[in-house]
């Protein structure tokens, strides 16, 4: 009895595009990534695409449902601002063959990740990319969403009516998280959620929901050229953005340094929105929220990605600290104008 041979998820994709081999030029598998499988399709006919289909495994983080949902959001409301750097999408639509969400075909962007270029973008390039970097940021965070805050792929509901609610959702979501998988964290998880809510009367100071991507580590920013004259070619992976705080953006950018340290980010930020950031106490105390849960994620995820000891241990090493001084900043600033 002959078995049925399924078809792999790129395969569907392209062929729902109407896609053969033969139109094929080339085909790789970018490095980095940790949770959608991605592919880079070129055509003969010189179209250049990306692919990216769900994976097949289940465990994830709660936030991590339809994650390609939020990238096609993302990548669409900074295709209506005009950020260029930004990719198109194509395509994408609910996979019916898959159990696990959508596939999404978007155009690729020029150039290589930002910390895989050799010694850096260089001295005479950093200070004028970091400035782009800026102004590219600003643009993507004078986008206003629909009304609501959160993840546009709803893993936890509805949008949220406050900046408050919806991230009160998330950060309660990773700790739900942390307890599921015996997480090793610093702290009792009782302890950070208390710590956490009790400045949460902060995030009141949020009105708008800003198009936030929140994972703009060097990952994730391409750059293009030659040295002395590079530019930022891509902003990619839109997967974890929401609808929220535009200061959420700063953690990424600045993962384990502190953003008002960076003077040329700030600048071509500031050209870019029409003034400068002001470093209130409230902007301060959100600052600290926002490094609290990415920190938070980072730990946590190590235990359903299953990275192994060693990987799991260098990431306690590195990313525990952080967390403990983004809690204390947290508890700091959480007493100051309470409400």
């Amino acid at each position: 009895m002959s078995g049925h041979v399924p078809v792999p998820p790129l395969t569907r994709v392209l062929d729902a595009l109407g896609v053969g081999e033969r139109d094929i030029a080339s085909r790789t598998t970018p490095t980095g990534g940790t949770y959608n499988t991605v592919t880079r399709v070129t055509l003969t006919d010189g179209r250049d695409w990306v692919v990216k289909t769900p994976p097949p495994h289940t465990a994830a983080l709660r936030y991590e449902r339809d994650l390609l949902v939020n990238e096609v959001a993302f990548c669409t409301a900074a295709a209506r601002a005009g950020c260029a750097t930004v990719p198109r999408v194509v395509r994408s639509e609910p996979d019916p063959a898959s159990p696990t969400g959508a596939y999404l075909v978007m155009t690729a962007r020029p150039g290589r990740p930002w910390h895989e270029i050799g010694g850096g973008p260089g001295a005479d390039d950093e200070p004028r990319l970091r400035a782009e970097l800026g102004e590219a940021v600003g643009r993507l965070h004078s986008v206003t969403g629909p009304v609501g805050f959160g993840y546009p792929a709803g893993p936890f509901g509805p949008l949220a009516a406050t900046w408050r609610a919806a991230f009160t959702a998330m950060t309660e979501a990773v700790l739900a998280d942390a307890e599921t998988y015996r997480a090793r964290l610093p702290y009792p998880v009782g302890h950070i959620r208390t710590v956490l809510a009790d400045a949460a009367h902060v995030l009141d100071d949020v009105t708008r929901p800003a198009l936030v991507h929140f994972d703009l580590w060097p990952g994730n920013l391409l750059v293009t050229g030659d040295p002395g004259a590079r530019t930022i070619g891509g902003i990619i992976d839109g997967e974890r953005m929401f609808w929220g705080d535009p200061v959420a953006d700063f953690v990424s950018l600045a993962l384990f340094a502190d953003i008002e340290r960076d003077g040329d980010f700030l600048d071509g930020y500031a050209r870019s929105t029409g003034g400068a950031v002001e470093f209130t106490d409230s902007l301060r105390t959100r600052y600290a929220l926002y490094r609290s849960y990415l920190y938070l994620i980072m730990l946590v995820e190590t235990v359903p990605r299953a990275v192994g000891p060693e990987a799991a241990e260098e990431t306690w090493e590195s990313v525990a600290p952080h967390l403990v001084d983004a809690l204390d900043a947290v508890r700091k600033g959480g007493g100051a104008g309470r409400r």
